[in-house]
């Protein structure tokens, strides 16, 4: 079963692939995503790892949050389902 997880405080620096890098040390990766402002492509400062095994995602929490990446103290926890939001209206 996978797991999603949060990880905050991230650089603007930080891309994809460097996100991808730092937890793959601690399991296979299935996704890493930097969220980016829509109108100006910035990162947001915060993104999300989805890891294979459930295991290995609590122990790359348990090393990286508080750990260092590109100059920052990272924010990672277990992320928390996404919560159903009314219709937007024009």
């Amino acid at each position: 079963m996978s797991s999603n997880i949060y990880v905050g405080n991230l650089s603007y620096d930080t891309t994809d692939d460097s996100l991808s890098a730092a937890f793959s040390q601690y399991g296979s990766v299935l996704s890493a995503r930097v969220i980016t402002d829509r109108m100006t492509g910035r990162s947001r400062g915060f993104g999300f790892v989805e890891m294979e095994d459930n295991g290995e995602a609590q122990a790359a929490i348990s090393a990286l949050n508080g750990a260092q990446l590109d100059g920052r103290d990272l924010k990672v926890n277990e992320a928390k389902p996404r919560e159903a939001r009314p219709p937007r209206r024009w």
